[in-house]
């Protein structure tokens, strides 16, 4: 509904434009090792965040309904890159991986690098709607997540929490997991209130995120 009561037409019809969107052109643009690499603002961009286990890939595939798109840029040397996709011919908007936190094997200049990339990306992107915070649904948030949301309500950058892996957890578990995040998102005041499960295996919640994406793009 719109804010004199009245249903939002735009808001009826997004579940099918959402679906008929992720269904049509999406391809592999360009990988960016710092903000000069970086295409124009010219369209709407939605990033990836999350640690470098949580199946982001996997969930990018799942949302684009393509095997291996996300691997195309998934090559030794640039996993500190920022790797973009294009949606639409002709271009509605564009997604963004950002690359894995939480590796706490790298050296320390790369997690140096990490945090100067993203900061900047976060703080200075201004054709950056929304950023969607992976969270793997068998463990919950993480302190190392937690970092992540206060950079997020920091750089004031709008963020969603979605969880990963949801199939994997029994139903009571995941009610739990998803309970408790959604009580850790109403402490960040940059955070979307509604936490979304999914599942790339079994396509739980793409639909949702779909819907969710489109709708942060038009927001």
């Amino acid at each position: 509904m719109n804010n004199d009561g009245a249903i939002d037409p735009l808001s009826e019809e997004r579940p099918e434009r959402a679906r008929k969107l992720f269904a049509g052109p999406i391809a592999f643009l360009k990988s960016a090792p710092a903000l000069q690499h970086l295409p124009p603002p010219s369209v709407p961009e939605i990033a990836f965040a999350g640690r470098s286990n949580v199946g982001k890939s996997s969930l990018l595939n799942a949302l684009t309904n393509r095997n291996g798109l996300a691997r195309t840029s998934v090559t030794p040397g640039r996993t500190q890159e920022l790797n973009y996709f294009d949606v639409g011919a002709p271009l509605v908007f564009r997604l963004v991986d950002m690359p894995g936190y939480g590796f706490a094997k790298a050296p320390k200049d790369v997690v140096k690098k990490w945090r100067f990339l993203v900061n900047d990306y976060l703080r200075g992107r201004q054709v950056l709607k929304r950023t969607l915070v992976l969270i793997d649904s068998r463990h919950g948030i993480k302190d190392v997540d937690r970092e992540v949301l206060e950079m997020l309500d920091t750089a004031a950058v709008s963020y969603r929490i979605v969880l990963t892996k949801a199939d994997k957890v029994k139903a009571s578990a995941l009610a739990e997991v998803h309970a408790a995040t959604e009580a850790e998102a109403r402490k960040h005041p940059a955070a979307h209130p509604e936490v979304i499960a999914t599942s790339s295996e079994k396509g739980m919640g793409i639909a949702e995120l779909r819907t969710a994406v489109l709708e942060a793009v038009e927001s």
